[in-house]
């Protein structure tokens, strides 16, 4: 075996970034910062950090998670979301574009974090602030996202990009497995959940339809046994997730 000088290779740095989602006044909301530093000063920013040197790409990003919204992430090993137990944090996908960093070849390996409503995040790091935003106004094509008052812009770095795919992922996802759960808290009624894929998908969806879909579905749901009126009106029953990780038939999202 041949020499290897690692010398002979140019040096780049890991970065973790987190498309963190999560329903709240029932719209898909995600997690953004603004940086506090350059480059990018004072524009919005998907959370995020430096990979350190002693730790492997998932525990980065459930340290950043930790760090940035004080959710840990749920063990790993669980086959089904567990709503109250952590947040869903899965691998999303590598962006290594040469020139999606400034400062110096940096590549990004992001993640996408699930869970349900949320209270105020707190800011962090390099950050400035840190907000919930819709989903639908931080890809708007008309300018980009700039809260009240603010001169609209882009995403920092590639962020817009890598948002728009966890949000596809997201949407993919609830459509074949039982992820829309990881939305919801522990015990909850089928019309909070269709309020859940109503949101992430952004559609409408026929109320009895719906319910009979998911009741129907082997494995999706499990009645608590108790009941609710949070939402006004009748008693509703509660559910919680059932033990199907892959849903058949499939929760296929509307043509619109």
């Amino acid at each position: 075996m041949s020499p290897y000088d690692p010398s002979a290779f140019p040096p780049f740095a890991v970065t973790v970034d987190l498309v963190v989602l999560t329903v709240r006044r029932h719209a898909l909301c995600a997690l953004v910062v603004r940086r506090g530093e350059p480059p990018f000063q004072g524009r919005w920013a998907l959370p995020g950090g430096f990979v350190r040197g002693d730790e492997d790409l998932s525990a980065a990003a459930a340290r950043e998670l930790t760090e940035e919204t004080g959710l840990c992430a749920q063990d790993p090993a669980a086959t089904v979301p567990a709503p109250g137990n952590g947040a869903h944090l899965e691998q999303l996908a590598t962006y290594g574009d040469p020139r999606r960093d400034p400062r110096m070849r940096v590549v990004s390996v992001a993640h996408l974090a699930l869970a349900p409503d949320l209270p105020a995040p707190r800011a962090g790091g390099d950050a400035h602030s840190a907000r919930w935003a819709p989903v639908e106004d931080l890809l708007s094509q008309d300018g980009g996202f700039g809260r009240d008052g603010e001169q609209p812009a882009p995403l920092a770095f590639d962020h817009a990009q890598i948002l728009a795919d966890g949000v596809e992922r997201a949407r993919s996802k609830i459509e074949y497995s039982s992820l829309a759960t990881a939305f919801c808290p522990a015990e909850f009624t089928v019309g909070e959940l269709r309020r859940v894929y109503e949101a992430v998908w952004g559609v409408a969806l026929d109320p009895r339809n719906f319910h009979r879909k998911v009741t129907g579905t082997p494995g999706f749901l499990v009645p608590s046994g108790g009941t609710t009126t949070r939402q006004g009106g009748r008693p509703a029953q509660l559910f919680r997730a059932g033990g199907a990780t892959l849903l058949n038939p499939p929760m296929l999202r509307p043509e619109v």
